[in-house]
């Protein structure tokens, strides 16, 4: 079966998909390749707005017309990584007294690779590694970087490593 363009008075086949709305519905009506051309001539998706409405558009387009979620929205995956990460859940005295330098203890292979993850010296006091893993996160973060899904794992990474010796550290403070 054959459609017809839906083009006012044309018998032609309509092979040819044209938005009916420009509410990137799935919505389309079908027209043959002179009505779609024509069509696609006149076309203007911005036909009827106002500057602003025009920077709105273009400004969500930047996220694919998706909402996004600040650092500081309570559900934000981000948010919820960092606050379990930080939670320190060992006594800061005893980091600070005799086990303040952490040169003495052996560490295994993973916990080598999270301190070059970290970019930190083998043995780097907590306080120096809590540091640079906030420096870490202020460069890597997808809302700093226009939701660039290099940084987004990037950070997901430096997050896992930081997690990795913060266990570490408690591991060897609590013994």
């Amino acid at each position: 079966m054959k459609n017809i363009c839906d083009w006012n008075n044309c018998f032609d086949t309509g092979e040819y998909k044209a938005p009916i709305e420009k509410d990137n519905s799935k919505r389309y009506r079908l027209l043959c390749l002179a009505h779609v051309k024509e069509f696609n001539k006149n076309w203007n998706y911005f036909k009827g707005m106002d500057d602003e409405q025009v920077f709105d558009f273009l400004k969500s387009d930047m996220t694919w017309h998706k909402p996004t979620q600040s650092f500081s929205s309570s559900d934000n995956f981000f948010k919820v990584l960092w606050n379990n990460t930080l939670k320190d859940e060992f006594d800061k005295t005893k980091l600070r007294g005799e086990y303040n330098h952490m040169n003495q203890f052996k560490f295994d292979a993973n916990d080598i690779k999270a301190f070059s993850i970290l970019g930190v010296s083998v043995g780097q006091k907590w306080e120096q590694i809590q540091d640079q893993f906030k420096t870490l996160v202020k460069k890597f973060h997808p809302d700093i970087n226009l939701g660039n899904k290099e940084y987004e794992e990037k950070l997901k990474l430096i997050t896992l490593a930081y997690t990795q010796l913060k266990n570490t550290y408690k591991e060897k403070i609590d013994t």
